[in-house]
Formats: structure tokens, sequence, C-alpha cells
């Protein structure tokens, strides 16, 4: 009889029933780092969850990151374990962040990784199929230092003024889209690949290499890296060949370094299932207006809730679709709002407070999550009712 009387609140508390609670978003509203505070969020749509994020912080340094994968959860769960630790480890050696310890913590996760689909392939070749966009921002000294593969992407909110003294905030795109569907980045793989005609093709209503996929960067993506992968027969079982010359993929990151001014306002990471709804300015102009406590999880819901005007419905309808069938309304979102509020002070050196951290992890799958809570709790009860 308890347990029957508890049912109906938990499924509005976790999300497992019809209440009005999203049961495949999760969110963190508002925590400290050493410039100001940041929120994250992020809403499940694909079966398995495909994007990661991540944020640490420590007295000398802020580190985000966002990992969108597609083909499995793979890649980018791969990547949230071990970037970081890369980054750490050669920052390390060279007495600081710079443009190469970036690249060859980049290169040196490429590499593991490209280990694991070797150590896999043979039970499980469909991991060569299977990559990640990678955005990653660290702030140290008033530094950022920005570098992605794939169409993640990070956007300033700056103060302007004009010569009437007149105060507005601009959205600043920092990051660039390596997704082929770009015309500048089109032309780019297309260049690279004089000899192949058909590199770029227009397919199912979008540009993509070799037909298949749309962004040009990333970490795995193996069989599009590495022509034995693809022409093998083991591959061949459950894709097709895909003949390649020379790779057409890489893992090297775009690196953008820039000094932190004090009209700098917050920062916007966001894996491209926010900006396939929300533009750029949008998002700013969101931010900006808004309280601070839960503003990751806003900007998640005000691209749900563009989804559900596309499509006519409302946005309660929306947040009771299942994962899965989700996927074919919107895509996995993650987004981590960054306020710069104060400069981080003289430390030296990014990540030499290394004992001294927080650290944000989202969940690897918000689905199991939020059902494993609820289990949890009704078995609670179940226990408690049995002494009435």
């Amino acid at each position: 009889m308890m347990l029957e009387k508890c049912k109906r609140p938990l499924e509005r508390c976790f999300g497992v029933g019809k209440g009005g609670v999203d049961g495949l978003l999760w969110h963190m509203d508002l925590r400290p780092h050493a410039s100001g505070d940041y929120s994250i969020a992020m809403v499940q749509a694909n079966s398995l969850l495909e994007d990661q994020g991540q944020v640490f912080t420590s007295p000398s340094a802020t580190y985000v990151g966002i990992y969108d994968g597609h083909g499995g959860p793979e890649a980018s769960r791969f990547i949230t374990h071990h970037l970081f630790p890369f980054l750490h480890k050669f920052s390390t050696e060279e007495g600081g962040l710079s443009e190469e310890v970036i690249k060859k913590a980049f290169d040196a996760t490429e590499e593991e990784f490209l280990h694991l689909v070797k150590r896999s392939w043979p039970s499980r070749p469909q991991i060569a199929s299977v990559g990640s966009c990678c955005l990653v921002g660290v702030i140290a000294n008033d530094v950022l230092y920005l570098a992605n593969l794939g169409d993640s992407r990070a956007v300033l909110g700056r103060r302007v003024s004009d010569h009437r003294k007149n105060t507005r905030v601009l959205a600043e795109r920092l990051s660039i889209d390596h997704n082929v569907g770009v015309e500048e980045v089109r032309k780019e793989v297309e260049a690279l690949h004089p000899d192949d005609s058909h590199i770029v093709v227009f397919t199912r209503g979008v540009w993509r290499i070799k037909g298949i996929i749309q962004v040009s960067r990333s970490i795995g993506d193996v069989y599009l890296k590495k022509p034995e992968f693809s022409s093998d027969t083991l591959f061949q079982q459950f894709g097709s060949a895909v003949p390649l010359k020379r790779p057409v993929m890489t893992a090297e990151p775009s690196i953008l370094i820039r000094k932190l001014k004090p009209e700098d306002l917050f920062l916007i990471f966001a894996s491209d299932g926010l900006w396939e709804q929300l533009s750029d300015e949008a998002a700013v102009e969101i931010v900006l207006k808004s309280p601070r406590a839960g503003i990751a999880k806003r900007l998640v819901k005000a691209a749900q809730q563009v989804v559900a005007r596309k499509r006519e419905m409302r946005y309660e309808d929306l947040k009771r679709i299942e994962r899965g069938t989700r996927r074919h309304f919107h895509d996995d979102i993650t987004v981590v709002v960054i306020y710069l509020d104060h400069p981080l002070g003289s430390s030296k050196g990014g990540f030499k407070d290394y004992c001294l951290v927080g650290f944000t992890s989202a969940p690897v799958d918000i689905f199991s999550l939020k059902a494993g809570e609820a289990e949890d709790v009704l078995r609670a009860v179940k226990r408690s009712s049995s002494y009435d």
C-alpha cells in the first residue's frame, strides 16, 4: 500500500513516468571555479548517450571538455578518461600549457584509442567506425586555450561600447566548425584530395565526406583514417568498404590562444545538438538575461522548445519521448557555461595544483542513472513498508 502511494511522486521526481520532469535531462545548477561560476547540463536522445562533458577546477586553472560521439559512445567515453591526464602530463613536463602541449595531448589520445580499436577489433570490428568530436577549453593565468575537432562550438559573450558609450553584449564564435556543410571546410577537404572528385558528396540533404560523415576532424573513425580497417573483410561484415588512398579525416585540432579581457563576460561550450537549434546570438542573449543558477539547463530547454515548435508539438510531449526514439527529434545536447567574473591572479603554471581540485563529470548514461536512482528508492520504500 505504502509503495503504491509513493510510486507516483517518484515517477515525477525521476522522470520515469508521465510527470513533468524530463527523465533524460541531467544538470548541475551552479558551482565555483577559479574566476567565477559554471553550470553544466545535458539531455540524452540516443539509446546510448554519445555525448560526454566534464569540468575540472583548481586554484590556478579551469578545464572544460565537450565530447560529442558518433557511431557509439566508446570514443567520447574514452576521451573523458584520457585527454585531461595527457594534458596534465605534458604541461607538467613542459612547464605549462602551450599549443605544442595541446597537440601532443590530442595525438596521444588518438593513438591510445587506435590501440583500443586494434585490441577490440577481432570481437567488435564495428568499433573502427566509432568516433567523437572534441572541444576543450582551459583558462589559466587569464589566458584561454581552446582546441577543437569537429563541430562542437565555443561562443564568447563580450561587452562592447560604441562611440556614444552605448553598451551591448556581442556573441563571438571562438571555435571553427569542422563540418563540410561549411563551404570553407568543404574546400579545405577537396584541396587535400585533388585526385578524388567524390571526396565530398551531397547526400541525404547534407554534404558528407565519402557520403558518410559530416565532420572532417575527430578522435577515432579509424576506418576513415587507416585503409587496412575499411578494406578488411571482418569490417565489411557490418559496413561497406571505403577505398582510401590516404586518410580522409584527421585528429589535428584547431587551436586558439587568447588573453581574456575585463569585457569578456562568459563562455558557452556546447555540442552541436545545441547549435542545430539556437544561433550563437540567441544563446548569448539567454545567458545574458537569465539568472545564473541552472543556466546550462535553461539553454538545453530552450533548444528543445525550438524542436517542439518545429514539430508543432508541445514541449511537455517532447519530454515524454523515450531515448532512441527521441533521436529522431533532436541530438544529445551538452552545455557548459563559464562565467568570467574576476582574474585568476598571479598563479604560475596551469595544472600545478592538481590535488586541490573540483571535478564534475556528466553521467555516462542519463537514462541508466535516473532509472537506477528510481529503482534504488523504490526498493528502499519497499523495505521500509515491510515494517508497517
